[in-house]
């Protein structure tokens, strides 16, 4: 009599080991990391430093050198040129110095003219020497004004400190106190063009 294998039970209990059965996988946290077991990891949006593949070769000393060089001819070149414009500032300036005083001397040249025809005729008529360096100080005192230096010997006025210098203070009953009573050099020039401020005599305060 033949005796035939036993053909397992398709329907039949699972015959899976009960430890497998009850197992939980490991959590992504327990997992290993991979990389390197030390060191901190690369952000997503870190540049590659230098020596790295994506970053390229760190520059050699022979490229700072010339850097550092190009740097310094940069710098020679700004110093030269900041001194070239220095010299030619104090050119300028001494240009214009010698125009205006050209331009001043100038002015005064008919004065001296006439200083000196009233000498040639100064054994003529001694009213006309009067006359004619009255005359002169007036054409002086002109280019003085054109010069931007106006005369100032005014009585009677306000004394000013800014415009007037106090010679001496006087007793004068006809004059208001506090006011000019005698120039006794006039002054030229106003503000901050003032040649001098006119030498005065002020009447006294009660």
């Amino acid at each position: 009599m033949s005796i035939h294998p036993e053909e397992p039970d398709p329907a039949g209990p699972d015959r899976t080991d009960p430890a497998q059965q009850g197992a939980v996988g490991p959590s992504p946290r327990d997992l290993p990391r991979s990389g390197p077991p030390t060191g901190r990891e690369p952000a997503a949006d870190e540049p590659p430093g230098p020596g790295t593949a994506g970053g390229g070769p760190a520059p050699s000393r022979n490229e700072y050198t010339a850097e550092l060089e190009e740097l310094e001819d940069r710098w020679r070149r700004a110093l030269a040129d900041l001194d070239n414009l220095r010299k030619r500032h104090a050119r300028e300036l001494e240009r214009e110095r010698t125009v205006e005083r050209s331009r001043t001397a100038a002015a005064f040249l008919p004065v001296l003219d006439n200083l000196e025809l009233a000498l040639t005729h100064a054994g003529a008529d001694p009213g006309a020497i009067v006359a004619g360096v009255q005359a002169v100080r007036d054409q002086a005192v002109n280019v003085l004004e054109l010069l931007g230096y106006p005369r100032h010997a005014e009585t009677g006025v306000v004394f000013d400190p800014a415009r007037h210098e106090v010679i001496g203070v006087v007793q004068d009953s006809d004059a208001t106190p506090g006011t000019v009573v005698d120039v006794l050099r006039p002054g030229y020039g106003d503000g901050e063009r003032q040649l001098r401020p006119a030498a005065v005599t002020v009447a006294k305060r009660e």
